[in-house]
């Protein structure tokens, strides 16, 4: 199961990449879409809703379950990636890639260094 040295994750299986000094993008992982298996809908948030860390933003359908989606971090949405809306497979086809979520605007950039890196993100799917 790929975890990407790069990114930061959370314990609610979501995935932050660094965009630029204060926007990050945000996925859920390649774990997360496995547990899911076949996503059917994506519900993503409207831009310029503000999130506090750990606030439900959406939620993702698969054929298995509803399951929602957690602000990893404090910001505004500024993007939605409308392809996964169009294509929910998207998630399950390049969950790191094609499959991102939202990207969100930090009220703190530093934050992102709170969040799990890949070594601890896999001690918390491996148990």
């Amino acid at each position: 199961m790929s975890t990407p040295e790069e990114l930061r994750y959370t314990e609610e299986h979501e995935w932050v990449v660094v965009k630029n000094s204060d926007t990050v993008r945000v996925g859920i992982t390649e774990y997360a879409q496995d547990q899911l298996g076949d996503v059917v809908f994506v519900e993503l948030p409207e831009i310029g809703r503000q999130l506090d860390a750990g606030d439900v933003f959406g939620e993702v359908e698969s054929t298995k379950s509803v399951s929602e989606l957690f602000a990893p971090l404090d910001g505004e949405v500024v993007a939605v990636n409308g392809a996964v809306s169009e294509s929910p497979e998207l998630v399950n086809s390049d969950p790191y890639g094609e499959g991102w979520l939202i990207e969100v605007k930090l009220d703190d950039a530093s934050t992102v260094e709170g969040l799990l890196d890949a070594e601890a993100y896999q001690r918390v799917i491996n148990g």
